[in-house]
């Protein structure tokens, strides 16, 4: 067989998958979705890091408006300064101010920081709340930032909203809307419950090596043969 051939037959190919995925149901490219990107990035890691609940939620209220990367230079010093949620409670705004001033809004987040200590002390026995609406009470935190810790800490179903997952789901025909409840609330009637959380977070990892919001590599792209872009 000639180059020409194999290259005829590979278009033929392509676009006969294109024509399947066009009639595919959402739930039915959901599904797709879910099983590429878990055959493409095993390990479903947050790419924070963290060692107890707490710091995760702490980490999580940095990286707004900053890069995951930078978060975890400032954390260790942070972490390493203040142990227990006690500490935090007590600690000087100003002090936190001047740990995590490169990861921008430094004095906001850092307000955020010790508010949530204390109401965590005050109105949830000194326990990271595990659920969406009470987590959602504490200073700064957004549902964005509730769904993380509900999945990555407690387990339960969850949708993280990031820039990533929701160009990732626009693109893949799943929403059509760049509102991050809309985008939420939406994958929860599509994905697996079980699968939720690490879906999120592989849409992250490929966002970030794949699926750039500028220059897409659909070419290199393991859901490009469902994909509803330049379809």
């Amino acid at each position: 067989m000639d180059v020409m051939t194999k290259e005829k037959d590979k278009d033929l190919k392509k676009t006969a998958e294109k024509e399947t995925a066009l009639k595919m149901t959402k739930k039915e490219v959901a599904l797709n979705a879910v099983n590429a990107l878990k055959k493409e990035y095993p390990e479903a890691i947050c790419s924070l890091n963290a060692y107890s609940p707490f710091e995760l939620l702490i980490a999580t209220r940095l990286s707004a408006q900053c890069t995951d990367a930078r978060v975890n230079i400032v954390t260790p010093v942070l972490f390493g300064k203040y142990k227990t949620i006690e500490d935090y409670a007590a600690a000087d705004v100003r002090d936190i101010s001047d740990i995590i001033h490169s990861c921008g809004f430094f004095r906001q987040k850092s307000k955020d920081i010790v508010g949530i200590a204390q109401m965590i002390l005050s109105d949830f026995g000194g326990k990271v709340p595990d659920n969406i609406e009470d987590l959602t009470k504490l200073p700064g935190v957004g549902r964005k930032t509730a769904n993380l810790i509900c999945g990555d800490v407690y387990g339960k179903p969850a949708v993280v909203a990031d820039t990533h997952l929701i160009r990732i789901s626009n693109r893949l025909g799943l929403v059509d809307t760049k509102d991050p409840y809309k985008v939420e609330m939406a994958l929860k009637e599509l994905l697996p419950p079980e699968e939720s959380n690490d879906f999120c977070h592989r849409a992250v990892l490929h966002g970030r090596a794949v699926c750039d919001s500028r220059k897409p590599k659909c070419e290199k792209c393991v859901m490009e043969s469902f994909c509803a872009y330049n379809s």
